[in-house]
């Protein structure tokens, strides 16, 4: 069930130092890109259906080909390893165990779209990362790889890593643009989008560390053995970091279109302790929750998921048993998403905390039926109504609790009335 193409050598030791990594493979893909004209390489990666691995599952070949033609400014590649989605801790094996993967991939993907300058927008509380990608990236630049001639040829490639300040917002793309310019992290409204008026108001494309660690396999082997594994539509191989209450937590690369309850079951070994499953959170946590009926149906692509009416999102697999508190769940939930907010958008800075306000207030008996009718028609009033989609990271999921579990909600509630009642 278990498949290595991304995580090839992440049980190599040392392969994320280039003398190891290049015995097994890294950069050997050069050669054939520097032959291509970059427009083949556009359609090489187009014909293998990768899509983008932060969540959105935007094609990225056909991303690529939105840059406009001979602007006379220079053309940007920001790859996107911010990964703060909680339930979500995919890219940093990436970073770790095998950077010149990745450094390789931003190689490949500056050369077809005409950039001389990537910048990687990490974590901050990323410190080790940082330190073992830096030390990858410097050996890059040392071998040649980076610098005025990459791997020797008349193609010029410099990249920074730049450590964002720990806020979640700042992965959206435009907000990440926005911090790199030295500004507040605040998302941008669209249009222009990026491919147009991105970085420094230049034409940028901005990927994720997985889909641009995923070239060096498309170039090497072809876009027909990367749609061996996964869907016609969800074509290749993604890594899930399945968490919760599982026998076998961690990180699986597996191809897309897996049956969902299988992989919990056969790779994680299932819900822990014995004990029932209650719900399973698909991709992170900004996606609606999956009841355990629902579970059943559903395989692990984005148009199954979208089908049942939830998110693949970033493949952050989150197992709830029947021990789970779905009410204390919603109100972690919500603290979260209302932090994080950037404050630019009045539904989001003051509607968050007002649903925050409404669940508190019924986990400590003081809530009513009105609350909770109060909290689900939020939901509703605070989506989409945002520049960027913060609001909804949180206003979906809440939604899908209260709509699947209302019940316990509602329980809160009439402990507070016979409370009440017996007061009188």
């Amino acid at each position: 069930m278990q498949v290595k193409i991304l995580s090839a050598k992440f049980d190599i030791k040392d392969a994320n130092k280039i003398k190891v990594a290049k015995k097994h493979g890294a950069y050997s893909t050069l050669d054939k890109v520097f032959s291509m004209p970059p427009e083949d390489v556009i359609e090489l990666v187009k014909n293998s259906g990768l899509r983008g691995r932060g969540g959105a599952g935007f094609p990225a070949g056909v991303k690529w080909s939105f840059l406009p033609k001979n602007t006379g400014k220079p053309v940007y590649l920001a790859v996107n390893s911010d990964e703060s989605e909680p339930a979500t801790f995919k890219d940093r094996y990436i970073l770790v165990k095998d950077p010149h993967m990745m450094i390789e991939g931003i190689i490949i993907c500056s050369y077809a779209i005409g950039s001389h300058d990537t910048y990687i927008y990490i974590r901050g509380e990323y410190t080790t990362q940082v330190k073992v990608l830096q030390a990858a990236i410097d050996e890059a630049y040392k071998a040649g790889y980076l610098g005025d001639k990459v791997a020797g040829r008349d193609f010029k490639l410099n990249v920074t890593v730049h450590r964002g300040a720990g806020a979640y917002v700042c992965g959206e793309e435009t907000a990440l643009l926005e911090s790199i310019e030295g500004k507040k992290g605040q998302p941008r409204s669209k249009p222009p989008f990026p491919a147009v008026a991105g970085l420094y108001g230049c034409p940028t494309i901005i990927n994720n560390v997985q889909s641009i660690a995923s070239l060096p396999f498309i170039i090497a082997k072809g876009a027909e053995a990367y749609r061996a594994y996964g869907t016609e539509k969800s074509p290749g191989t993604h890594l899930f970091g399945i968490s919760g209450h599982v026998e076998k937590p961690g990180m699986y690369e597996l191809p897309l279109g897996l049956p969902l309850l299988e992989v919990i079951d056969k790779v994680a070994g299932g819900v822990w302790k014995g004990r029932k499953l209650k719900g399973v959170i698909p991709g992170g946590s900004s996606t609606p929750v999956l009841l355990p009926e629902e579970a059943k149906t559903v395989t692990l692509d984005y148009e199954s998921m979208a089908a049942h009416k939830t998110m693949f999102g970033s493949g952050g697999i989150v197992v709830l048993d029947e021990t789970v508190d779905i009410v204390h769940l919603v109100k972690n939930l919500i603290d979260f998403y209302h932090h994080e907010s950037c404050g630019q958008c009045t539904p989001c800075r003051e509607g968050l905390g007002w649903m925050l306000k409404i669940v508190k207030k019924i986990l400590r008996g003081d809530g009513s039926m009105a609350d909770v009718n109060l909290l689900r028609e939020l939901c509703d009033n605070i989506e989409m109504k945002t520049v960027c989609v913060l609001s909804a990271a949180c206003t979906m999921p809440v939604r899908s609790y209260l709509d699947k579990f209302r019940h316990e909600f509602e329980a809160y509630v009439a402990k507070n009335d016979s409370s009440a009642a017996e007061a009188k």
